[in-house]
């Protein structure tokens, strides 16, 4: 391709060259001849020509014979005239005959020839033909251009490697980064600080989720030490009032009558710790796939209404609620018994947030029951954690003992019947649990 572009670049440098030729020929007595300034001429033109031999120009007249040859010119040093001459006899008639600007055909030599003429006028009329000829090796040497060419891949080689090397720079620094933040979580440390901006979007993404990891990392392990504390007071509180009581009736330092009340007051303190410990088990179990599920096909428009009035009985207090079903049947498949658990558990939570006139509303519909509370609602701080392990609000704290583990249960057991629990939202106007079906 780079051969054949130099031959038509050159080719129409030598239609411009005899055009040329075929006016400086001419004296102005009519007389044609070359002058003393031919050789200097086409010295220039050659090297315009970028060739490393100058063409040959001729005269012929109008039967193709040859009426003029400069002696010679342009030769390379180390030359001799014969390699740098082309020796023609004459010029075909047909090339000068035909509409064709260039045509090839072979010298004396044997040596394949490209011919470009033009036409010599004086008068008005056509005397003669300039001929410009140049062999086919000279016209196609492409030296040059592959210099150019070189040169060119080079530079793109080296303006590559540059780019690449600023780009991978930039793209490495900020990743080198979250490497090193990561080898600090691993060592326990969650409080770093990513210096890195990067404007593109994978790795801004990439730094800014790493942030907010390292960010939650840090707030779950604070909530885990608080927890921790708070799980070992909930457990030791009731042992120690055990061991309070029991001691005290063993000293005799009670009446009968307050006997049967600290006997009273221990059997509730020991069914609590019971049951904290059951809630720690359970969730273990269910944690590591040890809970069985029996799915069994109902109708959920009976099934909810029947689990909410069961825990309403169970209640010694006067509740305010409402259970929405629609008229028609919903037909589903799952386990009855986990369904209580988890709707237990969500309708504990919904009267321990209520005052007096509190009101809790369930409601069932194709995809989702939702167990709706007008309570005090949940601080958009704790939001994020009330599904976590052990995490127990402040005010909840304070009015019921625990381990914080009804919600987090209650999550794994609804994923075990192919649905899910979320927090539907929450305000100091109340709370709204949703038992997701999964489509």
């Amino acid at each position: 391709m780079i051969k054949q572009t130099t031959l038509e670049n050159r080719l129409n440098l030598l239609e411009y060259l005899a055009a040329e030729m075929a006016d400086r020929v001419v004296e102005s007595n009519g007389e044609i001849g070359f002058g003393n300034s031919f050789g200097k001429i086409m010295d220039q033109r050659t090297r315009v020509l970028q060739m490393d031999r100058p063409p040959q120009v001729i005269v012929a007249d109008l039967e193709g014979n040859l009426a003029s040859v400069p002696e010679h010119h342009g030769m390379m040093r180390g030359e001799r005239e014969s390699e740098t001459r082309i020796i023609v006899d004459s010029i075909p008639v047909e090339f000068l005959t035909s509409k064709d600007k260039i045509q090839i055909f072979n010298d004396n030599a044997g040596t394949k020839v490209y011919a470009v003429k033009a036409p010599i006028f004086f008068s008005g009329e056509q005397a003669g033909w300039s001929i410009v000829l140049q062999d086919e090796d000279t016209l196609t040497e492409v030296n040059q251009e592959y210099r150019l060419l070189v040169t060119l891949l080079a530079g793109l080689g080296l303006l590559g490697w540059l780019v690449i090397y600023l780009l991978s720079k930039r793209i490495v620094k900020p990743v080198q980064e979250v490497a090193n933040a990561a080898a600090q979580i691993r060592e326990g440390n969650y409080d770093i600080k990513l210096q890195s901006t990067a404007k593109e979007q994978e790795i801004f993404e990439l730094t800014e989720s790493f942030r907010e990891m390292a960010s939650r990392l840090m707030q779950l392990e604070q909530l885990r030490a608080e927890l921790l504390a708070g799980v070992t007071h909930d457990l030791k509180t009731p042992m120690t009032s055990i061991s309070g009581l029991v001691q005290a009736v063993r000293d005799g330092v009670v009446t009968p009558t307050e006997e049967k009340e600290f006997l009273d007051i221990t059997l509730k303190e020991i069914k609590r710790l019971q049951n904290m410990i059951g809630d720690l088990l359970d969730f273990n179990s269910l944690a590591a796939g040890a809970v069985s599920i029996h799915p069994e096909r109902g109708n959920m428009a009976e099934l909810v209404p029947e689990i909410v009035r069961e825990w309403v009985v169970s209640q010694q207090d006067t509740l305010n609620y409402e259970v929405i079903v629609p008229e028609q049947a919903i037909l589903r498949e799952t386990d009855p018994f986990r369904l209580k658990q988890i709707m237990v558990n969500l309708l504990n939570n919904a009267f321990h947030s209520l005052d007096e006139e509190g009101r809790i509303t369930v409601t069932l519909t194709d995809q989702a029951i939702d167990v709706t509370d007008t309570g005090t609602g949940i601080p958009e701080s704790e939001q994020p954690y009330v599904f976590e392990r052990f995490f127990r609000g402040e005010k909840k704290k304070l009015k019921v003992r625990g381990l914080g583990l009804g919600l987090p249960f209650s999550k794994l057991m609804a994923k075990s019947l192919g649905a899910d629990l979320l927090l539907k939202e929450s305000s100091p106007k109340g709370s709204t649990f949703t038992i997701l079906w999964k489509k």
